[in-house]
């Protein structure tokens, strides 16, 4: 693939659209044009920046969609419960993101992030996505893009669908733990309107001596058109259902001692159900001089009733200290903006100018339970949540080797917490607004012999949840500063390995932290994160091809206390071979190193590496329509003993005399076979 300048492809748009309109001679004969695809690399704005296709990730065991993330440098996933119904844990760049709190995730451009979530700021539950529907990941790490405004300090995931498909499919698949997938996609049109309809079910068990009976049910749809023949529309729609039950995170100690299998669980009772549906519309149209208009909107109604014990007896020795953490809350929002290509004083230059606005309608609320029969309300409230943000963008092209952009962002908060439950003890209430105003700045020089400096410097947030935004003196909105210098480069051709090395920095502004499971509000003091990355992905030769990452971290608080919980190594290596005979193998490997768990880190959690297998064969058999593929994974291929989600903390089971300190897991998953079959129509 050949790079192709922004400049030059903005040059061929704007004069293609400067022609005048000709009226239409009905005695001469039309010429048909037949279709041409323009297919060019995008200009990034930071080394870390990059755009992830369909074809890196297809090969994915695809029980969980967030596996698809550590196909990013230095990001990982992993479940957080013992049972795969919740939103994953996030890593990236020193955060321990949570389930999102500093990670922004998009659909589409869509939001994903929850604000102000019953369970966590942030809540980012992925499991509405097939896997099969995205056409790429864009990625953009660190605040360096106007675009992009709450929950992106560490970064910005958007999934991005596809149109259409140019082959159906219908795809079983089944392995150990009662596990089965279905999938159907298909794209009825593919011409004036071009649609794709995706169905998939998912069933497993898990590993654990308590069966997870998760279920999953996605429907998609996605019609796009053009009105006319400079504008594009696109309508989307999904639903999402899923249950589950969960065996939570064990103590470290009963495992040891023998009371308790690593796949077992205290409280088998954890679990949850959840329910999201969204509509979503995008639409563009490009003007004669080289401008464009984009308008977007969408809309989202989510429920979530989670039951969870995490510290099983200390709080109540009779019934159990478990807690119920329910979401109800209508989402909507969208953007509006214009883009315009030309010159500024002779140079090449495109501004853009926008608006996006976002209201959330939440009631949200915790109380206990035992068996997840409710038994107590701790907190109940209603929350209308609402931000405007205007955003300007610039970039300007003084010479062929360097290129300048930036731009500048406000955004403007207003929190309204209503008490549901008179008789809850300190039950934070009011009304509050807030305002910041966000800076971008990027200079990317070259390129030279294929290869590009970069540097970034840009002010991003995370908005804190409403409940602790409206107490008084609070800080609404922890601003965050980070910095970043970067190189890319092909030095084996445009078809050979990229590489890319990145030193980064970020700043974050001490926040107050509303924590979910308690009902509570604790101050977190200010904080610096600070690393590198260094990636390798490309042909390395022939047929085969090579993704892989290695990234350190220090992520410390300003007293030089360890921020509980940050990755300090992480790693991520694939290869990938295409046999001439329909055979497409890959091989991966996932580390994250040691990690303090507490802030004076005398606890940390062990390190762990876990090696999966996929195959895929395009099977010789002659069909009258279609063909025919098997595949199979194989995850943790040596059977490693490995944990995902680690914490450390106080609990108490029934049989000790007082509450102790310790480290608290999710068992990672042991060798597991998963295959099926997959009909292309």
């Amino acid at each position: 693939m050949r790079r192709v300048s922004l400049w030059v492809l903005a040059a061929v748009v704007a004069l293609s659209a400067g022609e005048p309109a000709q009226a239409h001679d009905p005695d001469v004969p039309e010429l048909e044009v037949p279709e041409v695809s323009v297919i060019g690399e995008r200009p990034v704005a930071a080394s870390s920046q990059q755009f992830i296709p369909d074809k890196e990730y297809l090969l994915q065991p695809q029980g969980r969609p967030a596996q698809v993330l550590r196909l990013i440098p230095g990001f990982l996933a992993v479940e957080h419960s013992g049972g795969a119904g919740k939103a994953d844990q996030y890593f990236l760049r020193g955060f321990d993101a949570d389930h999102g709190t500093d990670v922004a995730f998009f659909a589409d451009g869509m939001p994903v992030n929850m604000r102000s979530h019953a369970h966590g700021q942030g809540y980012t539950d992925l499991n509405f996505i097939i896997p099969e529907t995205i056409e790429g990941l864009d990625v953009n790490k660190g605040a360096y893009l106007p675009e992009y405004g709450d929950f992106a300090t560490a970064g910005a995931v958007n999934f991005r669908t596809k149109q259409v498909v140019q082959e159906g499919i219908v795809q079983a698949a089944g392995g150990q733990f009662g596990t089965t997938r279905n999938l159907l996609m298909f794209s009825p049109t593919t011409d004036k309107v071009r649609s794709l309809i995706a169905a998939e079910g998912y069933f497993t068990n898990g590993p654990f001596q308590s069966d997870n009976r998760y279920f999953r049910a996605n429907l998609f749809g996605k019609a796009t058109t053009n009105l006319t023949g400079r504008d594009e529309l696109s309508v989307k729609a999904t639903f999402h259902q899923a249950h589950w039950n969960a065996s939570g995170e064990i103590p470290l100690r009963a495992v040891h001692d023998g009371t308790l299998d690593r796949f077992g669980a205290i409280d088998p009772s954890e679990g949850g159900k959840t329910m999201r549906t969204t509509a979503h519309l995008n639409y563009h149209y490009d003007t004669t001089t080289g401008g464009e208009f984009f308008a977007n909107a969408y809309a989202q109604y989510y429920r979530l009733d989670l039951y969870t014990n995490f510290t099983f007896f200390q709080n109540d020795p009779v019934n159990g200290d478990g807690i119920i953490q329910a979401d109800r809350r209508v989402m909507y929002g969208g953007d509006i903006g214009y883009k315009q290509r030309g010159e500024i004083f002779g140079l090449p230059s495109i501004g853009t100018v926008g608006v996006q606005s976002r209201v959330d309608d939440i009631h949200a609320r915790l109380g206990t339970q035992v068996k997840r029969a409710v038994t107590g309300v701790t907190t109940d409230s209603d929350i209308l949540e609402a931000s405007y943000a205007p955003f300007v963008k610039a970039e300007v092209q003084p010479t062929d080797w360097l290129r300048l952009a930036g731009g500048l962002r406000s955004e403007t908060f207003t929190f309204d917490v209503r008490n549901r439950c008179a008789t809850c003890a300190e039950q934070p209430a009011g009304r509050k607004s807030s305002s910041i105003v966000l800076p971008k700045m990027n200079v990317v020089l070259g390129p030279w012999a294929s290869t590009e400096l970069f540097l970034n410097y840009g002010e991003g947030y995370h908005s804190n949840d409403a409940r602790s935004a409206v107490a008084p003196g609070s800080s609404p909105l922890a601003r965050a500063r980070s910095y970043e210098v970067g190189v890319r480069s092909k030095p084996f051709g445009a078809d050979g390995l990229e590489l890319i090395a990145t030193l980064w920095r970020l700043d974050l502004k001490s926040e107050l932290v509303f924590i979910g499971d308690e009902g509570t509000t604790e101050i977190r003091g200010a904080t610096t994160r600070e690393g590198v990355e260094v990636a390798a992905r490309g042909q390395v030769w022939g047929p085969l091809y090579f993704n892989g990452s290695v990234t350190w971290t220090k992520a410390e608080f300003r007293n030089g206390d360890a921020i509980p919980l940050a990755p300090e190594v992480t790693a991520y290596g694939a290869l990938l071979l295409k046999w001439p005979e329909g055979l497409t193998s890959q091989l991966q490997a996932t580390y994250l190193g040691v990690r303090p768990l507490t802030e004076d880190r005398s606890i940390k959690s062990p390190a762990w590496i876990d090696f999966d297998v996929s195959e895929r064969y395009q099977l010789p058999i002659k069909l009258s329509h279609g063909r025919m593929e098997a595949f199979l994974f194989i995850q943790n291929l040596f059977n490693t003993k490995w944990e995902q989600a680690t914490f450390a903390f106080a609990s108490q089971l029934r049989n000790e005399p007082a509450a102790v300190t310790d480290i608290h897991f999710v068992p990672g998953n042991p060798r597991t076979f998963m295959g099926g079959l997959a009909w292309y129509f």
